[in-house]
C-alpha cells in the first residue's frame, strides 16, 4: 500500500507488525476498532517468497552467513539484521552490544526460534525471592488465562513439565508433542542419570491442522527449516495468521516502508499520532489517531519515545527510567562427539525444525538456600541429528577419506545451548547518541552493556552441568573447558531477547508504564512489546509478549467502549 492509504481514519495507530503488533491488530480489529499499522520494513508474503525446499548448495556462497543474511541465504530475513545500511547504532567505549532489527512485515516472527515456555511465579516476583531487580506489578495468575488463550490461538505443541516454577498448561491448550529423536533420547537418559531433568519443549509449530476461513494453517510435515518461513503456516508467524485475519475484518490498513521517527503529543502530553518517513522516497508524513500502540520491539520503541516529547528527556519519561534496565539472555554453546552414535544407520529424523525436548532450570532449591553463586536460572536447548559435523569433530584428511569421515561423524555430534536470565544493572542501558543520525535524519540509539558476576557464574555452572551430561554419554568435548566463562559468552543483544527499557510498575516514579502497558504520562499511549518487561527470565519471551499484548489490547478496547479515550 502507498503512504496515501495512511490518510484513512483510524482509531488506533500500531507501530510494528511482529508478535505484539500482530496481536494488537488481531484483537483490536475484532473489537471493532479501525487500525493503521506502520511497518518500517517492506511488504512480505511467505506464500510467494519462501523457498522451503531449496538446498543450501544451490545458494550463493552455498548459503553461508553474510551481513544481510546472518542466518543463511534462504533464512526469512529481509533487509534486516545486526547491520543495516544507513541505519547504524553506536556503543559506548568498551561495549559490544548487537542490535537486531527486522525490516519486514511480520518482524521477527518470520524467522524466530519458536520455543515458547510459560514464565512461572518466580519470574514475575524475582525481587521477593532474591532481593535483586524489581517485582512485576502483576503475578503469574494474572497472566495465566492469557497464556491459555495464546497457546490455543497460535498453536503450541508440548507436554507436561511438572517442575518448580515451570507451570503446566491446562490439557486443552497444547497440541501433541513430536517424539524425541535418538540423540535426544540419549541426552535425556544421560542427563537424568546425573539428576538433571529433561522435558518436552513447548514449540509454536502445529502438529495438527488449524482450520480457518481466512488463514488456514496445516500441521508441520517435518521436512524443512522453520527459519525460512512456512508457506503452509505450520510455524506461527503473523504474516500467515494475525495479519490476514485482521485485514479480513476490513478495519486494518497496513503501510510498509514507514519508518516512524517520533510520537506526536499535544499540550496535555497525550499522544495525537506519529510522524514517519517513507523509506523509499524520504518524504515525511504525519498521521493522527485517538490512541497509539508501540510494538516496534524493545530498542525501536525506546528510540521513538526518547526522540519524542521534550528534547533531551523524551516522551513518557517523567520517571527517568526510559532506556534503563536493559537486559538480554545469556548465551553459550557446548558440543561433544559421541563415539557410540558414530556410523549409526541412516534414516529420516528431521522432525519439526528445532528441539523436541529441552532441559529446564532445575536448581531452584539450592539457589534459594544460597548454595549457588548466581541468582537466576538458565535452560539448555538440545541439538543433534544427521548433518555435516563440525570441523572440530573431523580428522585432517582429504578426498575419499574425508567423505568417509563425514559419514562416520554425521549424527554423532550433540549440543547443549545455554540461555539464561540477566539481572538489570546500572551499567546496561540505551540512550540517544548526541551526534549520529541515520539516513533519514533520525537520531540513533547508543548502547552501554555489561554482564554482571551473576551471569558469568551462571554460564560457568551451565558449562559444568553440560560436561556432566556429556561425560555420562561418554562424549568427547568439542570445547575447551578451561577458557574463562566470560570469554565464551555471547555478546549482549546476540540472542535477540532484549527487554526492559520502558518497564512496567506500580509507581509512576520508578516505571514508565502500568501493568497494562499504558504510559503513566499519556493515557492513550500503550506499549506492548518487550520494552515493558520488569525483568527478563531464562525463558524465551515471545509467549509472554503475546499474552501481555492480548491483555493490553483487550483493556484498550474496553476503554474505547467506555468512552475513556476521546
Amino acid at each position: 500500500m502507498t503512504p496515501d492509504n495512511a490518510t484513512a481514519p483510524a482509531d488506533v495507530i500500531i507501530v510494528g507488525s511482529g508478535a505484539a503488533g500482530g496481536m494488537a491488530a488481531w484483537s483490536l480489529t475484532k473489537a471493532g476498532l479501525r487500525c493503521l499499522m506502520l511497518e518500517a520494513g517492506r511488504d512480505y508474503d511467505p506464500q510467494s517468497e519462501v523457498n522451503m525446499f531449496a538446498a543450501d548448495s544451490d545458494a550463493p556462497l552455498r548459503g553461508s552467513s553474510t551481513p544481510d543474511k546472518p542466518f543463511g541465504y534462504f533464512d526469512a530475513t529481509v533487509d534486516g539484521g545486526w547491520e543495516i545500511d544507513g541505519e547504524p547504532f553506536t556503543n559506548t567505549e568498551g561495549t559490544d552490544f548487537r542490535w537486531w532489527r527486522p525490516r519486514m512485515l511480520g518482524g521477527r516472527t518470520n524467522h524466530w526460534g519458536r520455543h515458547v515456555p510459560r514464565w512461572g511465579p518466580y519470574d514475575f516476583k524475582p525481587f521477593s525471592r532474591d532481593g535483586l531487580g524489581v517485582d512485576w506489578p502483576i503475578a503469574y495468575d494474572d497472566v495465566a488465562p492469557f497464556y491459555d488463550r495464546v497457546e490455543k490461538i497460535i498453536g503450541v505443541n508440548g507436554g507436561p513439565i511438572g517442575l518448580e516454577n515451570h507451570p503446566d498448561s491446562p490439557p486443552d491448550c497444547l497440541m501433541p508433542p513430536p517424539k524425541p529423536r535418538v540423540t535426544e533420547l540419549l541426552i535425556k537418559a544421560a542427563a537424568e542419570s546425573v539428576g538433571i531433568p529433561v522435558r518436552p519443549a513447548h514449540t509454536a509449530v502445529l502438529t495438527r491442522d488449524m482450520p480457518d476461513a481466512v488463514a488456514p494453517r496445516q500441521a508441520c510435515f517435518n521436512a524443512t527449516p522453520c527459519g525460512r518461513g512456512c508457506t503452509i503456516g505450520a510455524m506461527f508467524q503473523t504474516t500467515t495468521s494475525f495479519l490476514p485475519q485482521a485485514k479480513a475484518t476490513g478495519r486494518l490498513t497496513i503501510v510498509t516502508d514507514a519508518m516512524v521517527a517520533r510520537v506526536l503529543a499535544g499540550i496535555s502530553g497525550r499522544a495525537t499520532g506519529v510522524e514517519y518517513v517513507d523509506r523509499r522516497t524520504g518524504q515525511r508524513h504525519q498521521v493522527r489517531a485517538r490512541a497509539v500502540v508501540l510494538a516496534a520491539g524493545t530498542g525501536e520503541t525506546t528510540r521513538l519515545l526518547l526522540n519524542s516529547g521534550e528534547p533531551g528527556r523524551g516522551l513518557a519519561n517523567s520517571s527517568g527510567e526510559l532506556g534503563r534496565n536493559l537486559t538480554d539472555s545469556t548465551g553459550a554453546s557446548f558440543a561433544a562427539f559421541v563415539p557410540g552414535l558414530a556410523d549409526r544407520p541412516r534414516y529420516n529424523e528431521d522432525g519439526i525444525s528445532g528441539q523436541h525436548i529441552y532441559i529446564p532450570f532445575w536448581d531452584y532449591e539450592r539457589q534459594k538456600r544460597g548454595e549457588l553463586d548466581f541468582a537466576r536460572g538458565y535452560h539448555f536447548e538440545i541439538g543433534g541429528r544427521f548433518g555435516i559435523p563440525p570441523m572440530s569433530a573431523m580428522p585432517r584428511v582429504w578426498g575419499p577419506a574425508l567423505k568417509q569421515a563425514v559419514r562416520h561423524a554425521s549424527g554423532a555430534t550433540v549440543s547443549l545451548t545455554l540461555r539464561g536470565e540477566m539481572i538489570p544493572n546500572k551499567d546496561t542501558y540505551c540512550e540517544i547518541d548526541p551526534i549520529v543520525k541515520d539516513r533519514f535524519g533520525i537520531p540513533v540509539l547508543r548502547f552501554a552493556f555489561r554482564w554482571s558476576r551473576h551471569e558469568v557464574n551462571q554460564v560457568a555452572h551451565g558449562r559444568r552441568s553440560a560436561m556432566k551430561v556429556f561425560e555420562a554419554m561418554k562424549g568427547k568435548l568439542l570445547f575447551d573447558p578451561m577458557i574463562p566463562p566470560e570469554k565464551i559468552m555471547t555478546a549482549g543483544g546476540e540472542i535477540i531477547h532484549e527487554l526492559g527499557t520502558a518497564r512496567m510498575g506500580g509507581d509512576p516514579k520508578s516505571s514508565v508504564v502500568d501493568s497494562y502497558g499504558q504510559a503513566w504520562d499519556a493515557d492513550n499511549l500503550v506499549l506492548m512489546d518487550g520494552a515493558i518487561f520488569a525483568s527478563g527470565a531464562h525463558k524465551n519471551p515471545t509467549l509472554t509478549i503475546l499474552a501481555l499484548a492480548l491483555r493490553a489490547s483487550e483493556r484498550l478496547a474496553e476503554r474505547f467502549k467506555a468512552g475513556a479515550i476521546a
